[in-house]
């Protein structure tokens, strides 16, 4: 028998079990890099945002003002993300945190869509609430593969933008602050408190 024909060593078969072993927890396990003060800070920005856009006289400057918000709150959640994914050495772009990431964008990126062609159409008080639902349906999506409070999140914003959809057009930025603004404060803290950062 020449020495190409042996069998791999225990050991490395050993290596390999261990490492194939990892990888299907690490795609079972939950996502727990959900940032808890990131998301407070995010519901902080927010309720400043549902304050500046009451103040604007247009609809287009309404607007301006919360994809600001949504700009300024995609950073803060990458950056916190980010970090506390880091310091519990937990890989951000690879099994539950891809899935998460996966599931959260496609309701996003309708959801931007939609905006443009809501507002083109001279709906600018259906976008409230379709902000409402769709963020919650990709935070009750995404929250699958997180913990089990995420999901509970995601519903509750869903509710709102229902209650948005059907209700006074005024009331549209009261419930985003409400939304944005305080479900992320709330959730955020206790996500903070019982998950860690």
């Amino acid at each position: 028998m020449s020495a190409t024909d042996q069998p791999p060593a225990l050991h490395d078969r050993a290596m390999d079990n261990l490492q194939y072993i990892r990888e299907t927890m690490e795609r079972a396990s939950a996502f727990t890099a959900v940032p808890g003060w990131g998301q407070v800070v995010i519901g902080v920005t927010a309720l400043v945002a549902s304050y500046l856009s009451a103040q604007q006289t247009t609809a287009g400057g309404w607007l301006k003002t919360w994809l600001a918000e949504a700009i300024i709150s995609v950073l803060i959640a990458g950056w916190s993300m980010d970090r506390k994914a880091r310091a519990a050495g937990t890989p951000l772009l690879a099994g539950p945190g891809r899935k998460v990431i996966f599931s959260l964008s496609p309701p996003m990126i309708v959801g931007a869509l939609l905006t443009v062609v809501l507002f083109r159409a001279g709906l600018p008080n259906a976008i409230p609430g379709m902000w409402l639902l769709l963020y919650g349906t990709g935070v009750v999506t995404g929250g699958m593969f997180s913990v089990n409070i995420v999901p509970v999140m995601g519903i509750c914003f869903m509710v709102l933008g229902a209650v948005a959809l059907f209700t006074s057009p005024a009331l549209g930025n009261w419930l985003m602050a409400l939304g944005f603004g305080g479900l992320h404060i709330i959730f955020g803290t206790i996500i903070a408190r019982k998950y860690g950062g």
